[in-house]
């Protein structure tokens, strides 16, 4: 097969500016916010709500299966310690797809909260661009509601930035490397919470 010469140089640029988006200051600051809820959460037995759209819904239901079964430092079974009660709603694919069909996509998730949400709870909310509609949206009610909001985003923030009570805005205009960056978070997180667990919480 002939050699491709772009691609050297083209995954040298890509790797330096993946890298310069997770090693900028902002990373630490959001992760201090993130972790204090996320461990409030466990410890009260309340429910963390993930959601995104097309490639941040991936992420969303990926977060799922870490944070609830990635987090426990023994796979035993049996009810051993705490443990994270995580629901992504855009895997509901029905009441997403009767909420867009019979209302409004912008409600998919914000009328699912209403119905499973109680106050104390928590959102994830995952955007690249920080302006999806019905993510904005599901943050507005949850707000009401009284849960706690965290927001993922890049490409400046959006109008997301501004609604959460912390947000994560990775500092790239590209949604490649903001997805990039989204996933090493949730890697983070799971392995964080996973080593950093007392024995108690296995």
């Amino acid at each position: 097969m002939s050699e491709i010469p772009a691609l050297e140089p083209f995954l040298r640029t890509y790797v330096a500016e993946t890298r310069a988006a997770i090693e900028a200051p902002y990373l630490l600051e959001a992760l201090r916010g993130i972790l204090p809820i996320f461990l409030r959460a466990r410890e009260k037995d309340a429910t963390i709500f993930f959601f995104g759209n097309g490639g941040s819904a991936s992420t969303a239901s990926h977060f799922v299966v870490d944070i609830a079964k990635g987090t426990r430092t023994s796979l035993a079974p049996g009810p051993l310690g705490k443990r994270f009660r995580c629901i992504a709603l855009n895997d509901n694919l029905p009441s997403v797809m009767a909420w867009a069909n019979d209302a409004d996509y912008s409600r998919i998730f914000s009328e699912q909260l209403r119905s499973l949400a109680v106050r104390g709870d928590v959102v994830v909310a995952i955007s690249g661009s920080g302006n999806s509609p019905n993510v904005l949206e599901a943050v507005r009610v949850a707000k009401e509601m009284g849960l706690a909001t965290i927001g993922l985003t890049g490409i400046g923030g959006g109008k997301l930035k501004g609604l959460v009570d912390v947000p994560l805005v990775v500092p790239s205009q590209s949604m490649q490397h903001t997805e990039d960056v989204h996933l090493f978070v949730l890697h983070f997180l799971m392995a964080f919470l996973r080593d950093q667990s007392p024995p108690s919480m296995s």
